[in-house]
C-alpha cells in the first residue's frame, strides 16, 4: 500500500467505518430442521454443543440502516436493488475490463487508489438472519439505529477532535488499525461485525475457554468459560470475555473493553459499558449470534441485533497487517514534509473517485 505525503489507505478504513453506519446481504435461509427446533447439534467429548470450524459473517448487511430504508426485512426483489445501489458493488462494476490508462483517474496523485476492489471483499448479497433478508444486524430499536445518548454522541465528537488534533504527532497517535493492534471497524467485538474483507473467524473449544481467532488482523479472542471478570484495571483489547452454557447457547459476557477501543466505535463502550453475547448452532451450516449491548453513558437504552455466521470449508491463513511496523517511517516522513511546505498533515481521501463512477465502465485501478 503505497503512500505520499502523508496521504495514505487508512482512507478506506474510515470510508469503511461510515459504511457500517450504512447498507445491507443473502445467504441460504435456514433449514427446516433449524426452523422447527428439532436440529441437534455435533457435541464435544464433553458434551458441549460444537461450535469449532471456520465461519463467516461476510456481508453487504451492516450494524446500521439508513433512514432510507425503514425495514429490517427486504424482498428478494428489493434486496437485489439495494445490492445494485451498494457504492462498494458499483465500484467493482466500474472497475471491471481492462485498465483505461487515460481515463485521469490518478490524476489527482492518491495513493489510496491502489487500494483497489481487487482487495476488496465484503460480500455480495444482503444477509439472511433466521431466513429473512435483513437489512441491518440491529433489531431492537426498530429504527436500526444505535440510540446514541446526547452525552454519547459528545464522547465520540471529543475522541474524533483528539484523534485528528494529534493525527500525525507520533506513532502512538496513529489510529488503532493503522496501527494493526486490533481489526478493523470491530471485526473481534464485542460485537463481531462484518468489514470490508477478512470476513473469517476460527473456533475452537475447550471445557475451559473457547478461542475465536479473527481473520481480520489475526486477532485471537480468549473467552474464559465458567469463571470470573479481572479486576476492573485491567482494560484488554477486545475487553474482558466469560462465559458459560444456558442449555445449547454459549452465553458470552464482555465488560472493560480497552478505553482506545471503547472510544473509537463503531460500538462504543465506556467503562460502564457491557456486551452479551449468545452463539447457538442451528444448522451444520449456519451459527445464530445474538448481541445486547448496554452502557447508560453512550446510549439512552439497551440495544440488540442479530446476524448468522455461515460455514466455510476453507482454512484461515494469517493476515500479517504490517503496515504500521513497515510504513511507519513513510507515514511520519510524509505529515514532516508536508508541515516543512506549510500545510497540515492529512489523510488521503479514500480508494473511491471524487465523483461516483459510472457502472460498467472500465477504470485504471492502481
Amino acid at each position: 500500500m503505497d503512500r505520499r505525503a502523508g496521504r495514505w489507505t487508512f482512507g478506506v478504513c474510515v470510508w469503511a467505518l461510515s459504511c457500517c453506519l450504512a447498507l445491507p446481504a443473502v445467504s441460504e435461509p435456514l433449514p427446516a430442521q433449524a426452523a422447527s427446533g428439532r436440529y441437534q447439534p455435533p457435541r464435544t467429548p464433553d458434551g458441549r454443543p460444537d461450535l469449532q470450524g471456520v465461519w463467516s459473517n461476510g456481508s453487504l448487511t451492516t450494524l446500521t440502516r439508513p433512514a432510507s430504508v425503514p425495514n429490517l426485512t427486504v424482498t428478494p426483489e428489493e434486496a437485489a436493488r439495494l445490492v445494485r445501489d451498494n457504492p462498494w458493488v458499483q465500484l467493482a462494476a466500474s472497475e471491471q475490463g481492462a485498465s483505461d490508462l487515460s481515463d485521469g483517474l490518478l490524476a489527482d496523485g492518491n495513493s489510496d487508489r491502489g487500494y483497489n476492489t481487487f482487495w476488496i471483499d465484503p460480500g455480495a448479497s444482503l444477509a439472511s438472519v433466521k431466513g429473512e433478508l435483513r437489512t441491518s444486524w440491529i433489531v431492537e430499536p426498530a429504527t436500526g439505529a444505535m440510540p446514541m445518548s446526547d452525552e454519547g454522541r459528545r464522547l465520540a465528537r471529543q475522541a474524533v477532535q483528539r484523534r485528528t488534533a494529534r493525527l500525525f504527532a507520533g506513532p502512538e497517535a496513529l489510529p488503532i488499525a493503522e496501527r494493526c493492534l486490533i481489526g478493523f471497524t470491530g471485526a473481534g467485538g464485542p460485537v463481531m461485525l462484518n468489514t470490508i474483507y477478512n470476513n473469517n473467524y476460527q473456533i475452537v473449544q475447550t471445557p475451559d475457554a473457547v478461542m475465536i481467532l479473527v481473520e481480520m488482523v489475526h486477532d485471537a479472542r480468549i473467552i474464559r468459560m465458567n469463571s470470573s471478570h479481572r479486576p476492573a484495571a485491567i482494560q484488554p483489547w477486545l475487553g474482558d470475555s466469560i462465559g458459560w452454557w444456558e442449555n445449547d447457547t454459549l452465553v458470552v459476557e464482555t465488560i472493560n473493553v480497552h478505553p482506545g477501543q471503547g472510544e473509537a466505535g463503531p460500538v462504543y463502550l465506556s467503562d460502564k459499558g457491557k456486551v452479551i453475547e449468545r452463539f447457538t448452532r442451528v444448522s451444520d451450516d449456519q451459527i445464530f449470534y445474538e448481541f445486547r449491548v448496554d452502557d447508560p453513558i453512550y446510549y439512552t437504552q439497551t440495544w440488540r441485533g442479530e446476524m448468522s455466521l455461515n460455514a466455510r470449508s476453507e482454512a484461515v491463513y494469517e493476515y500479517a497487517c504490517h503496515e504500521g511496523n513497515y510504513a511507519m517511517a513513510g507515514i511520519l516522513g510524509g505529515a514532516r514534509l508536508q508541515e516543512a511546505r506549510g500545510e497540515r498533515p492529512s489523510l488521503g481521501p479514500g480508494i473511491f473517485p471524487r465523483s461516483p463512477p459510472a457502472s460498467g465502465s472500465a477504470r485504471s485501478g492502481g
